[in-house]
């Protein structure tokens, strides 16, 4: 279909900034803050992170869906982005494991999308002046399908955006973890791990389940006893979206578990360990989100390629407890740090990388070398004993 045949839409952000482009998948009007993606495939998983909640998130490789939707490339029960843009939008599934088109399985989830506008021009206002709020509009929603829209629509527009409550100073995390407990379906008994879920996505679990881990996954805002009393053997946290230096009930309950259990975080749940242990976290001007990161392991030398979708980092300058152990290439920032005495370390980036890259799996691998050297024969007995003598 042309875009001459397409309905109107528009993206405007919070300065006045207008985006005239067609509408794609569900319809309506949708708010949050725009951010972009420069990974060449993973739409799917981009679209059912639970990191992405509160964004409308910009691709910057031109052609997306071309390939489908299906059930195995879910990281989560549903999309959680706000809005979702691209230069064009494929109508069709060709690849092999498609059961469905993207344009079906974004109208299905109420997912609002916009094509047909120049995704390079929006990408450089954001690197230059950092992440906007910005709202996506489709004609149908103020007026039917051939609404043209006008400097009137635009105000109001600029004025919703504008006044949409800003990701930075909010706790998003009780918005996308478990309510309940869960144990991971596994094929075989393994080490027992609780896995603090801020928004986890289910490759982590995965990975870990392959490894032979027994993972129990726990909503964001269970306690230290509640966790101890599940008798685990290690602590995983896990990513998710929103501040990390909000959600100051993690901070406590990690500061009280730190050093009883090895333990491993990504991305948020990293920000959130050097908080725990008194650090600091900073917004970044537009944050790293893309499959094509470069980051230098201090402890080998080794460059790999990451994914990452995260837009805080910790002010190395404020750590006190940990070290660091991964830097970025392209801006210096931390990656990766490990704790001086405890068998606690975490990453910025995402390891479990679904599509890809893969350079980092060997995280998993080294969690449960940690765990299995930590408890040695004797299991849980360490920990326990450690955890009563503190009270938790």
């Amino acid at each position: 279909m042309g875009f001459g045949m397409k309905e109107r839409a528009v993206l405007v952000l919070e300065d006045g900034t207008v985006y005239h482009g067609y509408a794609f998948g569900s319809r309506g009007k949708t708010v949050g803050e725009v951010v972009f993606n420069t990974a060449q495939t993973g739409y799917q998983e981009t679209l059912t992170d639970p990191s992405y909640n509160g964004q409308i998130v910009v691709m910057t490789y031109p052609h997306q869906g071309n390939y489908g939707v299906n059930v195995f490339d879910m990281e989560s029960n549903r999309p959680w982005v706000r809005g979702f843009v691209a230069k064009e939008f494929s109508p069709y599934a060709a690849g092999p494991r498609a059961q469905q088109s993207l344009a079906e399985f974004m109208e299905f989830y109420g997912v609002m999308g916009l094509e047909g506008i120049d995704t390079r021009a929006l990408v450089r206002k954001i690197r230059e002046g950092g992440v906007l709020k910005g709202v996506i509009a489709h004609a149908s929603a103020l007026g039917g399908k051939d609404y043209r829209f006008g400097e009137a629509d635009f105000k109001a527009l600029q004025a919703e955006a504008r006044s949409w409550t800003d990701i930075d100073g909010r706790d998003m995390t009780p918005e996308v973890s478990t309510p309940l407990p869960y144990a991971y379906p596994t094929l075989k008994a393994g080490r027992r791990i609780v896995v603090m879920d801020f928004g986890i996505k289910l490759a982590q679990v995965k990975y870990m389940a392959e490894l032979g881990f027994e993972p129990i996954v726990v909503p964001g805002k269970t306690t230290p006893s509640q966790i101890m009393a599940l008798e685990p053997q290690g602590l995983f946290v896990s990513n998710g979206p929103g501040d990390p230096s909000m959600p100051r009930y993690a901070h406590d309950t990690l500061w009280k578990l730190m050093g009883l259990l090895p333990t491993f975080g990504i991305c948020l749940g990293h920000q959130m360990l050097a908080l725990a242990a008194g650090g600091r976290t900073f917004k970044m001007k537009f944050g790293h989100r893309g499959a094509n990161h470069p980051v230098k392991n201090l402890l080998t030398g080794k460059v790999e390629i990451t994914s990452q979708n995260h837009g805080y980092a910790v002010d190395p300058d404020s750590l006190k407890e940990f070290r660091p152990t991964h830097i970025n290439l392209n801006d210096g920032t931390l990656e990766g740090m490990a704790h001086v005495r405890y068998p606690v370390f975490s990453v910025q980036y995402h390891p479990e990388a679904s599509p890809g890259p893969h350079d980092s799996v060997y995280l998993f691998r080294r969690f449960l070398e940690e765990v299995e050297s930590f408890h040695g024969a004797t299991g849980m007995p360490v920990a326990k004993q450690r955890a009563d003598g503190l009270g938790v």
